[in-house]
């Protein structure tokens, strides 16, 4: 028996996955309250252009006025996940994982890194080097390397009582244009990548999508 169920929620703007993960967050924290059985779930979906901040982030990270994002048709959300500002939009993986932490035994510490964990197994499918960077969550290429690190993945999550909420973004073939418009994840001396970036092209994304979720059926079993 698969330990999570999957949804793929395709292309859907920001506010309406918002609301399929707070309802399975709520659904899963009421039966656990209960002593009920409610089932984990993984929500994958691209979104409309979406900037994020969590609760801890500096609004001076974003970069350009609110209006002026309008005008670019970019959506603005201030969240309750950790972690601060960064981008969401077409090419990427959004991945909700609405999981209850204590079904594998695990903390808040140890499934985020055990999230970066599942990002760096599916970077090796293509040929790259995923890794850590020391008091920064999200996975990154060469990050050690000054004027090379380049993160490609960013995590952000809540967590009430052990069950979660958001997650990651992985930049498959993300437009990194727009992460211009801000200091990703409150950096200015780090850069972003994605896939097609290292590999020189446009990446397969339902394939990308599929390697995703079974590293994850994997990972999470």
């Amino acid at each position: 028996m698969e330990s999570f169920r999957y949804h793929d929620l395709g292309r859907i703007v920001y506010a309406d996955a918002l609301e399929y993960q707070t309802a399975a967050f709520e659904a899963l924290l009421e039966a656990k309250a209960a002593g009920k059985k409610e089932d984990n779930q993984l929500f994958f979906c691209e979104h409309l252009p979406v900037l994020t901040i969590g609760k801890s982030g500096k609004d001076s990270n974003l970069l350009i006025p609110e209006e002026a994002l309008r005008e670019r048709g970019v959506s603005f959300y201030h969240i309750n996940r950790g972690g601060d500002i960064t981008y969401h939009g077409p090419g990427q993986i959004t991945g909700y994982p609405v999981f209850d932490l204590e079904y594998w035994g695990m903390g808040l510490k140890q499934y985020v890194y055990t999230l970066e964990e599942t990002i760096i197994r599916f970077l090796s499918l293509y040929g790259l080097k995923g890794e850590r960077l020391e008091g920064a969550t999200g996975v990154w290429l060469e990050p050690e390397v000054p004027g090379r690190a380049r993160k490609i993945c960013a995590i952000g999550v809540k967590s009430s009582r052990f069950v979660t909420m958001h997650g990651f973004a992985l930049n498959v073939n993300t437009d990194l244009s727009y992460f211009s418009l801000i200091n990703p994840c409150g950096f200015t001396d780090k850069g972003v990548t994605s896939l097609a970036m290292e590999l020189g092209e446009t990446q397969d994304f339902e394939l990308a999508k599929s390697r995703l979720r079974s590293i994850f059926m994997e990972i999470f079993a």
